[in-house]
C-alpha cells in the first residue's frame, strides 16, 4: 500500500488528507483550514505549511491547485490572487514545507481520481469522458480512452454576458444570486450543453460540493450525454494529486 499526502488548494478552503493511492481511501481525518482572503503566494504557502505540519509525514506531496499547470508553473489565476501568475507553485511549496512536491490542474486531479479509482473504473467509462467539478467555479478534466488532456478550462468560456460561463453557472453565482437549485439547475445545463456541443462527449462525471445535491437539480438537467456522480465527490482533488505522485 502506497501512502501519499494528498493537497487541494481551493478558492474558499486548502484541505489535505493521507491517502492510500491503490485503493483511493482516507487513511486520516480530512483536515481544512480556509485559504486567506488575500490569497497571495506567499499566504497561500504559509497556510499550505502549517496544514501539512499537522500530518506526522515527510514524504512526497502530491498537490491539485486552481490554475493551468504547466511544468509546475501557475498560467492563469481565475479564483486566486493575480500574483500567482507565473509561480512555480511547487517550488514554492517545497520551500515552505522541506517536502517535495508535485502539482496540476484541480480538476485534472479530480478526474484522475475518478477514472482511475471512482465511477469511471467501476462504470469502464470509455471514449471521450469530461468531469466537471463544481465548486468555487467550475473545474474540468478531460480523459480520451483514459488517457488525460491537461488543463481543459470549459468554466472559462464566454457566457451570454462575455465574462466567464463559470460566473453565470457556477456554484459561486448560485449562492451569491441566492438562486433555488431549480433555479440555477438550467444555467447549469447550459453550461454542459455548450461543452458539449464543442467536444461530443460521452460521459460527464461531475464532482464538487454541489454535485452531493444532484438529485435536488437533476430533473433539470437535459443535455443528451450521460451524467454520473464523482464516487469520491469532494475528496476527489486530494486522492487524484496524492496518485499523481506515483
Amino acid at each position: 500500500m502506497a501512502q501519499v499526502l494528498g493537497i487541494d488548494v481551493g478558492g474558499t478552503g486548502i484541505k489535505a488528507a493521507l491517502v492510500d493511492t491503490e485503493t483511493g481511501e482516507l487513511l486520516t481525518d480530512r483536515q481544512r483550514l480556509s485559504t486567506p482572503d488575500h490569497s497571495t503566494p506567499a499566504n497561500v504557502a504559509a497556510t499550505v505549511k502549517e496544514l501539512v505540519a499537522g500530518f506526522d509525514y515527510d514524504g512526497p506531496v502530491g498537490c491539485c491547485f486552481p490554475s493551468v499547470i504547466v511544468n509546475g508553473m501557475a498560467k492563469t489565476a481565475g479564483n486566486i490572487h493575480d500574483s500567482w501568475l507565473g509561480t512555480r507553485v511547487d517550488k514554492l511549496f517545497e520551500e515552505s514545507t522541506g517536502l517535495p512536491f508535485s502539482v496540476l490542474n484541480d480538476a485534472d486531479a479530480a478526474g484522475l481520481a475518478e477514472m482511475a479509482m471512482g465511477v469511471g473504473a467501476e462504470k469502464r467509462l470509455d471514449g471521450i469522458v469530461i468531469m466537471i467539478t463544481i465548486g468555487t467555479g467550475l473545474g474540468s478534466g478531460m480523459f480520451y480512452n483514459g488517457q488525460l488532456i491537461p488543463n481543459m478550462e470549459f468554466g472559462h468560456m464566454p457566457g451570454k454576458d462575455g465574462n466567464p460561463i463559470e460566473h453565470y453557472a457556477g456554484n459561486r453565482a448560485r449562492k451569491e444570486g441566492y438562486l433555488s437549485w431549480d433555479d440555477w439547475g438550467p444555467r447549469f445545463n447550459y453550461f454542459l450543453e455548450r461543452v458539449a456541443r464543442v467536444n461530443t462527449p460521452d460521459h460527464f462525471i461531475l464532482g464538487g460540493g454541489a454535485s452531493r445535491k444532484y438529485d435536488q437539480f437533476k430533473h433539470t438537467i437535459k443535455v443528451p450525454v450521460p451524467v454520473h456522480i464523482a464516487r469520491f465527490r469532494n475528496n476527489a482533488g486530494i486522492i487524484g494529486a496524492a496518485a499523481a505522485v506515483l
